[in-house]
Parts: structure tokens; sequence; C-alpha cells
């Protein structure tokens, strides 16, 4: 699903006392957050006055937040940015994106289930599919045939022993 605003993590601290918010990503890196001008705090713009990494994580100064107690009331809060302020490289897509696909067989063109997580491994990301099997399917080129985000569906090569209940 393609919306206009993406997700890209939470406010899970304060920092200091002068109003920091420490951000948890839901991106690549704390660094990409960096580039911001605007966030959207329950859809509500808000100017990004300072950021950098820390250990992992933006801590953010933020317009209209001055103090430890305007930040508190921020905690748990998701973050969230403008699409179009990004442009990803051929090949790559937003989590957001895929979440929902239709998984086929490129092979067969069975319908194996709809994609319902991404999770981050060590090696790569691997896609989480569910439907009369699950299926965890590493998101590398040897196992992604296609992916076609404007039909909405995906095509995968699939091994013997990829379905959970196989072995």
């Amino acid at each position: 699903m393609n919306t206009k605003f993406l997700e890209a993590g939470q406010i899970i601290n304060t920092h200091g006392v002068g109003g920091e918010v420490k951000i948890s990503p839901w991106c690549d890196s704390a660094a990409f957050l960096c580039d911001f001008d605007t966030f959207y705090i329950d859809g509500k713009p808000v100017s990004v006055l300072a950021a950098r990494v820390h250990k992992g994580f933006l801590l953010a100064k933020l317009e209209a937040v001055s103090d430890l107690d305007a930040a508190n009331r921020l905690r748990g809060k998701v973050v969230s940015i403008d699409r179009s302020g990004v442009s990803l490289p051929d090949g790559r897509f937003f989590i957001a994106d895929l979440i929902g696909l239709e998984v086929r067989s490129a092979e067969t063109g069975q319908i194996l289930g709809t994609l319902t997580d991404v999770m981050d491994l060590p090696g790569n990301e691997v896609y989480h599919v569910k439907g009369q099997k699950e299926y965890l399917i590493p998101a590398v080129k040897s196992f992604i045939a296609e992916t076609n985000l404007e039909a909405g569906y995906m095509l995968v090569n699939l091994l013997e022993g990829m379905a959970t209940d196989e072995n």
C-alpha cells in the first residue's frame, strides 16, 4: 500500500533537560533520518531543528519542544516522514510497501500467501509469507524473481524445504 507518509521510528525517551527526544529508527539507520527537516507526529508536521546519531538512535530537537516535560509528552509517539522526500535505488523497496503483497511461485504461478513480515537478519532480510503454509524466503535475487508494487504481487523461486512445515 503506497501511502503519503512512512512510519520511520518511535520516540522512546527524552535526552537531557533541553527537550531533545530519543528516536528508535525503523529504517536502515538513524543517520538516514538526519536528512529530514520535517517529521510528522500524529499526522501533524513538526520541524526538526537539529538531529544527530547517538549509539544507533536519533537524538532530535523538535520545534515547540523546549523542555523535558514537553519531550516526555511525546514518548511512545510514532515519527513519520513524507515519502516524496525519499528516493530508493532500483530494486529497493519500503517495507511498508511490501507488507500485504500477494506472493506467488514464479515457476507455477500458484498463490503461496501474503507477505506478512520482513525480518532483518545478519546475512540479509527474510520475507515471512503466510498462506496454507508458511514460508521464510531470503530477500536475495536468487529467490525473488519479481516485485510488482503497482499490481500488488511478488514472484518467488522456492526450494524444497522452504515451507515451515517441510523438513
